[in-house]
């Protein structure tokens, strides 16, 4: 899949980007995916940091910057909240994860959060940036963005059948 850098997402789809990324600052905590070694998934929690325009995602030595490292695919799932509402819907970004080596972005980046050291930063390119919702108490709908393509929105009420492309 084709990657592209958050500011491409958001200069082409500037609500969606907006809509993903106040729903990535209503909690802390989210999830994170990533690809071992030997190809099976890896799920823990971190946080998605969204400075100097853009998601990065921090860490600390840990396996999952091993996994990035080898493996720089990934998908990142906001934290659903405290019940089982939902009301701002479920939101996932997935992409390339690529580990910021530049001094300049780094000083930038140290002058607005101050991680424990030693610390692991990288940038998101995604190649997939989805919102799944309800709409009206019954109707399903599915926002799929990749990039090279259209906002993409799929609905499906309650009685219908799978989901249908509206948009």
């Amino acid at each position: 899949m084709t990657s592209s850098s958050w500011e491409d997402f958001r200069s082409a789809e500037p609500d969606f980007a907006d809509t993903v990324r106040t729903r990535f600052e209503q909690y802390r905590h989210h999830v994170l995916a990533t690809l071992r070694k030997d190809g099976s998934p890896r799920v823990t929690g971190l946080e998605v940091d969204f400075r100097l325009g853009e998601p990065f995602l921090g860490m600390m030595p840990s396996r999952k910057v091993q996994d990035l490292l080898c493996d720089p695919r990934f998908a990142v799932q906001a934290n659903p909240g405290p019940d089982a509402q939902m009301a701002d819907g479920d939101v996932r970004i997935s992409g390339r994860a690529v580990e910021v080596t530049d001094p300049a972005l780094l000083a930038r980046y140290l002058e607005v959060v101050k991680p424990p050291e030693p610390f692991h930063l990288f940038r998101v390119e995604p190649t997939e940036v989805a919102r799944t919702g309800i709409e009206g108490g019954d109707t399903l709908t599915i926002q799929v963005w990749r990039p090279g393509g259209p906002l993409r929105t799929f609905r499906r009420g309650s009685d219908d059948g799978s989901p249908g492309e509206v948009s």
